[in-house]
């Protein structure tokens, strides 16, 4: 090798050590310089240069006479950040209220009961996985991984996945989407999920302060986005038959709110459907008051064997409705590709905000996403995810109605999604609840954060999505055991 001292071969050198001293311990002898001549194919001038550079930055100690060695290394303070709060503006939203978004809250384990036919979870050192009701997400055994794992094969032997792409995504998959919801691919948006496709919409279709319509209950996480916007939720009355158009007119006229966010194909967490009159009622409602209806369309593909309506923005001819939906849903959580889909000066400010705030979404996702949409083990995929979570639905209804306690509330049984609405006992509260499931191996869905403002009724959510139907019976009896 040629020696570049000023240069390349020093840094190479330097590196080299680095990567020795990180790996021993203090103190230890460093390699004598002839043997890291021998090593690196260079010259001692090349190499006393890169050990005099890591002894000037306390890497290394020289002892002449004696050779080079690791130096001690000095603790890493602690620092004190207690003056940060001084810079920080006032929190929009606490860590408690978001703290059940976050998937390893539901992965918790403990000494729990051998569950045959587990799928939810992984034994720990502590004892099996806790059964866990509360995941928005389908089990393992309900996601199409092989079939994700051969498209993603397939994208991944293309090169140009890793190339940028377009800011409102892959053409492809724009017709794709809009194929789904009945619109032209120009009305699409791509985004990374659903998630991040809301938290666009109400930082720039409102203004903080402003106040927001929600139906309630809602989506604890839109309920969050909103909050983290410093927009303000108002909640709408709802029922069986989705939320109350008349109470919706109301709110919109007395708190000015010129935004409302919705479920109208199917309620998470309550599993109401809005009507076919309602949804005519919501759109008039939508254009005397000139306002729009953010739509998360979440449950598209989760259709409990019957199909599902129309998409509300397909029924939209003058603008009001923004859609959203995703694939996290109906495939797997990582699978972080999702859409927007609207018309006018609001498809063109979301499509400046989402360029502005992460310039595009995932090539290699993007492409997966078209692989798996265009293959024919997709519509194998919702046949059987069908079948399947109409069955785990019966199942959970059948053990509720057996073993749950006695509620004045009947229970609702979805049309579309994979969660149930379940009162709670009489006396109890959803948190207390929740703390005996816990303590109990269970993992269930606090109702009280679905709500805008302080619960009217006590519930909790059970996800037959998010596991077998062996975990379900075994989570409903340990519960009925439990519970007063």
């Amino acid at each position: 090798m040629d020696d570049d001292i000023s240069g390349g071969r020093v840094t190479a050198v330097v590196r080299h050590l680095r990567h020795l001293a990180a790996a021993a311990p203090p103190g230890q002898a460093m390699p004598g310089v002839r043997q890291l001549c021998k090593d690196l194919g260079t010259s001692p001038v090349t190499v006393g240069r890169a050990v005099s550079e890591l002894v000037a930055q306390g890497v290394l100690v020289s002892s002449p006479g004696r050779g080079t060695f690791v130096a001690p290394r000095r603790p890493r303070s602690a620092g004190d950040p207690s003056w940060q709060p001084v810079a920080l503006p006032p929190a929009r939203v606490d860590h408690a209220d978001v703290a059940a978004l976050d998937p390893a809250t539901s992965a918790t384990t403990t000494a729990t009961p051998p569950i045959a036919g587990s799928a939810s979870g992984e034994a720990s050192a502590a004892g099996p996985a806790t059964v866990v009701l509360s995941s928005g997400y389908l089990s393992a055994d309900l996601q199409p991984r092989r079939a994700l794992q051969a498209a993603t094969a397939r994208t991944a032997r293309r090169s140009a996945v890793w190339a940028a792409a377009p800011s409102a995504g892959l053409p492809e998959l724009r017709e794709l989407f809009a194929a789904q919801v009945g619109l032209s691919a120009g009305d699409v948006l791509v985004t990374s999920g659903s998630q991040p496709a809301l938290t666009s919409i109400f930082h720039t279709l409102a203004t903080p302060g402003d106040a927001v319509a929600v139906e309630n209950p809602t989506y604890p996480g839109a309920l969050a986005a909103l909050r983290a916007a410093g927009l303000r939720p108002v909640p709408v009355p709802t029922d069986s038959s989705g939320v109350r158009p008349d109470h919706l007119e109301s709110v919109l006229e007395r708190t000015g709110a010129r935004l409302a966010y919705l479920q109208t194909h199917v309620s998470n967490p309550s599993g109401a459907s809005l009507t076919l009159a309602r949804r005519e009622q919501v759109l008039a409602v939508a254009a005397r008051r000139s306002a729009l209806i953010i739509d998360d369309d979440w449950a598209r593909h989760l259709s409990l064997g019957e199909p599902a309506p129309p998409s509300l923005v397909q029924d939209d001819v003058d603008g009001h409705v923004v859609h959203v939906s995703s694939l996290a849903k109906p495939v797997a959580p990582s699978l972080r590709v999702g859409f927007i889909a609207a018309r006018g000066p609001v498809l063109a400010r979301l499509q400046t905000a989402r360029t502005s705030d992460e310039l595009f979404t995932s090539r290699l996702l993007q492409e997966v996403a078209v692989e798996l949409l265009t293959s024919p083990d997709w519509p194998r995929h919702l046949r059987h995810l069908s079948r399947e979570l109409v069955v785990r639905r019966d199942h959970l209804l059948t053990l509720l109605a057996r073993h749950w306690p006695a509620t004045e509330a009947p229970l609702h049984r979805p049309t579309a999604g994979h969660h149930v609405w379940v009162p709670c006992p009489p006396g109890t509260t959803a948190q207390q609840v929740t703390a005996v499931a816990r303590s109990v191996g269970v993992v269930v869905g606090d109702g009280s954060a679905s709500y805008a403002d302080e619960a009217p009724s006590q519930h909790v959510r059970l996800s037959f999505g998010a596991c077998t139907e062996a975990e379900a019976s075994a989570a409903v009896m340990r519960l009925a055991a439990t519970l007063p």
